[in-house]
């Protein structure tokens, strides 16, 4: 029988704590076998573009994404191969020219608001979770996110979160929550749906060990 790792995907809307779900259970097994995917690393390059028209960019759109380029990898890590992952720099509104190495794991963990939107990234998955928070919540960690941590203005996340965020959410994100394996409520605050998934992911581990 051929080795092949097993794929994890973690959705959930922005602020819903997906992030945090993901960083404690690979920062349980931080040393093992096991790697972390981020799909905000494959937003499209857009070098091709003016700097105005890359300022319009809707990060939450599913068109805002290299889904080839995520699927390409992935195949590749899925064969044990490794890949060169691209990096974004949002100062410019474009990818960098640095690139991460990324050598591949037993256990590949995907998050990102949109990664199970794509039925051709869902395939590859073996595990598909929705972390899924109540939208006041959400806006509030996003409020405190981008004002501490970005610079922002209160006005100008309530009106990205109304213009922008809810709607896309509503629109594109909400809806996979239905190919969802697993729905984790209440998002990195659920210690016991974690707990789960580490034990899960553990009996993986210990599987591929004896491979």
């Amino acid at each position: 029988m051929k080795r092949k790792p097993v794929v994890i995907g973690v959705a959930g809307g922005s602020g819903s704590g997906k992030t945090s779900v993901t960083k404690s259970i690979y920062e349980h097994f931080k040393g093992h076998s096991i790697l972390l995917i981020e799909q905000d690393y494959y937003y499209k390059d857009q070098s091709h573009l003016p700097f105005e028209e890359r300022l319009k960019t809707n990060y939450d759109h599913p068109l805002a994404f290299d889904n080839d380029l995520l699927i390409e990898h992935l195949k590749k890590l899925i064969n044990y191969e490794p890949i060169e992952k691209p990096v974004y720099d949002y100062s410019i509104h474009t990818r960098s020219d640095k690139v991460i190495r990324v050598e591949p794991k037993d256990v590949i963990i995907l998050e990102g608001i949109l990664v199970l939107e794509d039925e051709r990234l869902r395939n590859l998955m073996d595990i598909k979770l929705f972390v899924d928070t109540d939208a006041d919540l959400r806006i509030i960690r996003r409020l405190t996110r981008d004002i501490k941590e970005r610079g922002r203005t209160l006005e100008s996340v309530i009106e990205q979160y109304v213009n922008v965020v809810r709607p896309m959410h509503n629109q594109f994100i909400e809806p996979t929550k239905r190919y969802a394996d697993i729905i984790i409520p209440e998002g990195g605050h659920n210690f016991v749906a974690i707990d789960l998934m580490v034990t899960k992911i553990q009996t993986i581990l210990e599987q591929k060990s004896f491979l």
